[in-house]
């Protein structure tokens, strides 16, 4: 098939290009490649290239969102409207991220959210990413959502994946407390996403690996993994409270998420978040 993946620098991006590359005619594109934002460019990209799939994977900084509200409206909600108006023209499924933050996270140790709970989110990145959501659906019969949360992997320098690296190499690193969400794996997600392509059964999708954690918690396991003392790991792993790392927007408190649409199509569970590092850390995928 003829494949578009927009925003195809990122993490996200580069793990789908390499999975879905071996089988697939793929067109990887960065922002000077499409700008998203540009209606009449994205139509007339889409009539020339004819793609059968159109995957968007252009993303905002949650905290560049709450600094300039106008670029998280233009990418999360007209840049993903505008892709899925082109590919209803031309009669292409398409495929779009979301994320956990469209829930508001509370109250804690509450069930995983699943479609049947309101979402309603806390920052402009999720309300963005909710509205941008919406605005795809309208547009688009034929469309996918992907909602997942704190991804990592190679490529991509977050607190998640640069976690191994830093610990192995003796630097000291800060994890959070105080937020609960499920991890994801890169190469699973991608995995994942090519199984619902497949299956070609709109909707709306939570894809995270199994199990719940804090940062903390996941760089305790980092630190086990690579087999650092108790000592050593209490020296290089500080904590810190989400109101100390005093970052610009809200982050929801906790935000598990279940795929109830994964189930009904008999989609096997996504293996627990432990595995999965497990293979990063030695793998290193």
């Amino acid at each position: 098939m003829k494949i578009i993946i927009t925003g195809a620098v990122g993490l996200v991006g580069r793990h789908l290009h390499r999975h879905l590359g071996a089988e697939n005619e793929i067109l990887a594109l960065n922002h000077r490649g499409l700008d998203i934002t540009d209606r009449e460019k994205v139509r007339q990209f889409c009539l020339n290239y004819r793609p059968e799939i159109v995957i968007n994977c252009a993303v905002i900084g949650v905290d560049e969102c709450e600094r300039d509200p106008t670029l998280a409206e233009a990418v999360n909600v007209s840049g993903p409207e505008f892709l899925a108006m082109a590919t209803a023209e031309i009669g292409a499924d398409f495929l779009h991220f979301s994320t956990n933050y469209v829930f508001e996270g509370e109250p804690l140790n509450r069930e995983p959210y699943t479609l049947d709970d309101e979402a309603r989110p806390i920052n402009i990145y999720g309300s963005t990413k909710l509205a941008g959501e919406q605005a795809v659906q309208t547009a688009s019969p034929r469309s996918f959502i992907i909602r997942s949360s704190w991804i990592y992997g190679a490529g991509r320098d977050n607190f998640l994946s640069s976690a191994p690296r830093h610990l192995l190499s003796g630097e000291p690193i800060q994890a959070i407390t105080d937020l609960w969400a499920n991890t994801t794996f890169a190469a699973d997600l991608a995995k994942r996403v090519s199984e619902i392509l497949t299956r070609r059964h709109y909707g709306i999708y939570h894809v995270v690996n199994s199990g719940v954690c804090t940062y903390y918690e996941f760089a305790l396991e980092v630190a086990r993994l690579i087999g650092l003392s108790a000592e050593r790991t209490d020296r290089l792993i500080e904590t810190l409270s989400e109101a100390d790392a005093n970052r610009q927007a809200r982050r929801p408190l906790y935000t598990p998420m279940r795929c109830l649409l994964s189930e009904r199509l008999g989609l096997a569970p996504m293996r627990d978040w432990r595995q999965a590092l497990a293979d990063y850390v030695y793998l290193r995928d």
